[in-house]
């Protein structure tokens, strides 16, 4: 990340702020302060998921078999990319080239729906199949040798759904970055939405770098 004032110069810092240095570091501990909560929230999910899988570890590797690692993998690799591109994107308006800047956003976009895409793959095989959370599991088409396999489903759907949601809402955020960069809003001087929202879109991945071992490879 640049060292220099990106928040000093030409951007007009609003009234309520001391100084465009004073808006831009507030916009970044705001950010960070988002960043924390979404991290809480997605950690009472795994701390559910850590205990329930000391008592059924068998459900959870059965569970596991059913899932296709190799989609997981793929879209692990996928977000990975939007990663590097969502960085890309930061950096070129950093150094005023907001072409290059545009691009890079539009790859991440189309990254998100490649990822999107393969999710409603992965989830239209498991409602054709029967493997649903909870009560809905179709016992009658699965053939589960485990009682509490909905409860793996349960929180299957609820973990890689909430995930979702967020690719979702940071693919919206994106967009509107792309067409604000087009329009030539950005530049070295100031990128703080562009910096904010990459750092959304980077704990989104980091969020599923967890959730790849641990509802994939668990068996």
């Amino acid at each position: 990340m640049t060292t220099h004032n990106p928040a000093a110069g030409g951007h007009q810092h609003s009234h309520h702020f001391d100084s465009a240095e004073h808006e831009y570091e507030s916009d970044k501990l705001g950010i960070w302060l988002f960043m924390v909560t979404e991290i809480l929230m997605f950690g009472g999910l795994f701390v559910a998921y850590i205990i329930f899988h000391q008592i059924y570890p068998e459900m959870f590797a059965e569970g596991a078999k059913q899932l296709s690692w190799k989609m997981g993998f793929f879209n692990t690799l996928v977000l990975i990319g939007s990663s590097l591109t969502m960085a890309l994107g930061i950096y070129y308006n950093q150094i005023n080239q907001s072409n290059k800047a545009f691009w890079n956003l539009i790859a991440t976009l189309a990254l998100g729906f490649v990822f999107l895409t393969v999710k409603y793959f992965e989830y239209a095989s498991k409602f054709d199949t029967g493997f649903l959370p909870g009560k809905l599991l179709n016992v009658e088409t699965v053939q589960a040798t485990s009682q509490n396999l909905g409860m793996y489903f349960g929180l299957y759907f609820c973990m890689t759904g909430l995930h979702g949601l967020h690719v979702v809402i940071g693919m919206v955020l994106i967009g509107w970055l792309a067409y604000r960069t087009r329009r030539g809003d950005f530049n070295s001087e100031y990128y703080t939405p562009v910096e904010g929202v990459g750092i959304f879109w980077h704990i989104v991945d980091l969020i599923w770098i967890f959730l790849f071992p641990l509802l994939y490879l668990v068996g």
